[in-house]
């Protein structure tokens, strides 16, 4: 990863791109200064609640600054970028400097199991085409096929290997004791050793945990500043209407702590907002499979009943934002700044073209419509912040 340029770049002199780049901070300067009397002009009485956000505009003005001022020396313009071609915003992940798409596509179930390899393929080339730079998968997906499918389609395809973040997880590997777990045996060494050993051997760059507890994270970072090693960047959560505590509450403070940053899982419940279990279980669907039982007896419980009438309460608010329940579900994903980028699950290229559709509904997520949201889930957890204010 290259931190600092020096000198020249393309055909500007030293003299000149020094030239823009207080050009830029003096804009910042102005932008900053405005946005400073325009606050102060309102009420005062927000205090802390705001800082947050204003934090979270400033960063992304720097952001936008630096790369026009970049665009600029290397006479280029946002036409030559991904983001402005495919209109897929981007992230950081957590507080690192790696820049992933807002949608990813994960390969649970369906790589090696739900689809055959040619449908993989065709997945992986309307995300790609669509922007997505972020591609998800694990040792235990298909008992390692998942890997071994998207291996074999990303060297078929010959994309650059620079742009594109392969995530995958470890713990359940094989049958064997010595084959799973976190131990030095199965992945070099016990865990924060372990992970700063394979990305100083350059086998990964990044690493980040799934499922694991706040404590558990912050125990984590400890370790590895105590022994100068290197901290978890991202956790990936469940994240959906209907699983919201741990991503909206307990994770932001993580994120303002130590800078984790939050890569959800599971937007539409396992296939729940989709809506096609409004009329009982589908023949073809996931919870139809023989391994899926849990996911049946959830969508046939009271429980599920009562989130099968929630559904249809949004689904008003989905047609008047000109959007299907799936793409109003994933944008609400979306609409939390925390999140650095939602996983999506697709069986066939038609679903998965629907659900990047998201992309063109988050701009209507005001807080009216969230708001609306809200009041028809009913379950909206209570944050520290939230009892301050």
């Amino acid at each position: 990863m290259l931190a600092a340029r020096t000198g020249t770049v393309g055909n500007k002199n030293a003299e000149e791109a020094l030239k823009l780049r207080k050009q830029s901070v003096l804009s910042l300067g102005s932008r900053e200064r405005a946005l400073k009397s325009s606050s102060e002009s309102g009420k005062e009485g927000r205090g802390r609640a705001g800082q947050p956000q204003q934090r979270a505009r400033r960063l992304a003005l720097l952001r936008e600054l630096e790369m026009n001022w970049y665009l600029r020396v290397c006479e280029l313009s946002h036409e030559f970028t991904i983001a402005y071609t495919t209109g897929m915003p981007h992230r950081n992940l957590g507080k690192s400097g790696l820049r992933v798409s807002c949608l990813g596509l994960g390969t649970w179930v369906t790589f090696g199991g739900q689809i055959s390899d040619e449908v993989a393929e065709q997945l992986m080339t309307i995300a790609y085409e669509s922007g997505v730079n972020l591609f998800d998968t694990a040792e235990v997906y298909a008992a390692g096929k998942a890997e071994v499918i998207l291996g074999n389609i990303l060297k078929k395809k010959g994309w650059r290997r620079s742009s594109l973040v392969i995530t995958t997880k470890l713990y359940w590997g094989g049958k064997a004791e010595t084959e799973r777990g976190l131990s030095r045996k199965h992945i070099i060494e016990e865990i924060v050793r372990a992970m700063t050993h394979v990305i100083n051997q350059g086998m990964a760059m990044y690493w980040g945990t799934s499922r694991w507890s706040a404590m558990e994270i912050m125990e984590a970072y400890s370790v590895a500043r105590q022994f100068n090693m290197i901290p978890p960047v991202c956790e990936q959560a469940e994240y959906h209407l209907f699983q919201r505590e741990k991503v909206e509450v307990q994770l932001p403070e993580l994120y303002h702590k130590i800078g984790v940053g939050a890569m959800t899982w599971s937007p539409l419940a396992c296939g729940i907002i989709s809506g096609k279990y409004g009329n009982g279980v589908p023949e073809s669907s996931r919870a139809a499979l023989k391994c899926y039982q849990w996911l049946k007896e959830k969508i046939v419980s009271e429980e599920g009943r009562k989130q099968q009438g929630k559904l249809k309460d949004l689904s008003p608010i989905a047609e008047r934002l000109g959007c299907t329940l799936p793409q109003l579900a994933v944008a609400w994903c979306l609409r939390n700044e925390g999140v650095s980028s939602v996983l999506l699950g697709s069986s066939n290229p038609e679903q998965l073209i629907e659900n990047l559709g998201a992309i063109q509904v988050l701009p209507k997520m005001t807080s009216h419509v969230v708001n609306e949201i809200d009041n028809i889930l009913g379950n909206k957890p209570y944050s520290k912040k939230d009892y301050r204010s």
